[in-house]
C-alpha cells in the first residue's frame, strides 16, 4: 500500500522538476532564479461552492500575468488524510514566476489587487510561502 502511494508522489515531483526545467530553458530571463509563490486559503465558507467561487476568481484575476511560468489552483485533496498532510486550507494557489522582478510586478498589478479586494472578506486565514527554484 505504501509503495502505491510513494510511486505516484515521486513521479509527480519528477514531472514538476522537468516542467520547471523546460520553462526555465524556454525563454525565462536570467535575472535571478525563478520564484515559486504558494498561497493557501482557509475560507469562512469552506463548502464546495465556496471553494469553486474562489478558484474561479483566481483564474480570472491571477492567471497569465507577465513573467508567469506556471499557474495552478485547486481545492485540498479530501482523500489524503495522512499524518504528514497539512489540511489547514481549502484552496491552494501556485504561481511560478520567471524571477523575483516578475513576482514583484504581479504584487502591484491591478488584477491582483482587485482579486484581494473582491475576496478578502471570504478568507478566514491566508498563508503565503515564497521560495526560489533553481
Amino acid at each position: 500500500m505504501r509503495t502505491r502511494m510513494i510511486v505516484p508522489a515521486v513521479l509527480a515531483v519528477g514531472l514538476v522538476l522537468v516542467l520547471l526545467g523546460r520553462l526555465r530553458s524556454d525563454g525565462a530571463d536570467d535575472k535571478g532564479p525563478m520564484l515559486v509563490h504558494n498561497v493557501f486559503f482557509s475560507l469562512k465558507d469552506g463548502s464546495a461552492e465556496g471553494k469553486k467561487e474562489l478558484i474561479a476568481s483566481c483564474k480570472k484575476h491571477l492567471k497569465k500575468h507577465p513573467g508567469e511560468a506556471y499557474f495552478a489552483v485547486g481545492p485540498v485533496v479530501d482523500e489524503l488524510k495522512r499524518p504528514v498532510n497539512d489540511r489547514d486550507f481549502d484552496v491552494a494557489l501556485t504561481i511560478v514566476f520567471k524571477n523575483k522582478a516578475a513576482h514583484d510586478q504581479y504584487q502591484d498589478a491591478k488584477r491582483h489587487l482587485q482579486f484581494i479586494e473582491e475576496n478578502k472578506e471570504k478568507w478566514k486565514k491566508v498563508r503565503v510561502f515564497d521560495n526560489y527554484a533553481d
